[in-house]
């Protein structure tokens, strides 16, 4: 098996500059680790600002590899990733073109979950357009089945809780419930395409001092929730929405918190 080597000094000097002006792509990497990732960011970044429009092709492997420094695996691998991305598209023998879809990409979240504190709290403001409304028409709409897994769902929190767990499952299971109970499948898919990063583990963090202070604070965060169930169970549509906000702030206040303490 071989191994393949990044051009070298001298093949890089040799391609053309007109290319290297174009594409952010195209000039060394800086670190040798992920790579990959790094440059299908590169190149990514080149196709939603519209450097590469819609059918254009994309600079052969040898241009690319020259130029950013790495191997044309490094480079077919990027290509790859791009391609499942839904960002370019590929002809056997003649190369790979960005994809007339490019610039609709579709939404997306990482698969590894949210890294920063900032990223929690874009997506508690993404949640609260959701999930406020979806209260809101949970208490107008939920048959008396609904309001009882609603229920149920409240009771498995109570239960987590209890035997110390984080109750993570349970508390996603009960978003999911009142969502489910608004009888909107679109509002339920957008929920289910959130899935845990809804409840982030960065919750549990947020109370210091052990067992004792985990506990209190998922309490707290517990009553919240029954304020919500309560007023969908008595069908008041302004004050579930009402009730969902507040829980939402309060949570993006407490994360706030845990970002000034990391400080």
């Amino acid at each position: 098996m071989t191994t393949e080597r990044a051009p070298t000094a001298a093949a890089r000097k040799r391609l053309g500059k007109a290319d290297a002006a174009r594409f952010a792509a195209l000039s060394p990497l800086a670190s040798p680790r992920k790579l990959t990732g790094a440059l299908t960011e590169r190149l990514a970044a080149d196709i939603t600002s519209g450097r590469l429009a819609p059918g254009a092709r994309l600079p052969t492997e040898q241009v690319i590899g020259a130029r950013s420094g790495v191997s044309r695996t490094v480079v077919r691998e990027a290509v790859a990733a791009l391609r499942a991305q839904g960002l370019v598209v590929t002809r056997q023998g003649v190369g790979a073109f960005v994809a007339s879809e490019a610039m609709r990409r579709p939404f997306r979240l990482e698969s590894q979950g949210l890294r920063s504190i900032a990223e929690v709290l874009d997506v508690m403001e993404l949640r609260a357009g959701v999930e406020v409304v979806a209260a809101g028409l949970a208490a107008e709409r939920a048959t008396p089945a609904a309001v009882r897994r609603i229920g149920t769902a409240m009771t498995a929190i109570d239960r987590a809780i209890a035997r110390g767990g984080q109750a993570v499952d349970e508390n996603f299971r009960f978003h999911r419930e009142i969502t489910a109970a608004t009888g909107n499948g679109q509002l339920l898919r957008f929920l289910d395409f959130l899935g845990r990063l809804v409840i982030p583990r960065h919750t549990i963090r947020l109370a210091g001092g052990g067992n004792a202070a985990q506990r209190a604070y998922l309490e707290k965060v517990h009553r919240e929730h029954r304020v919500i169930f309560e007023a969908i169970r008595d069908r008041s549509p302004q004050a579930a929405g009402d009730a969902m906000r507040r829980h939402l702030e309060n949570s993006r206040a407490r994360y706030r918190q845990l970002a000034g303490k990391n400080r």
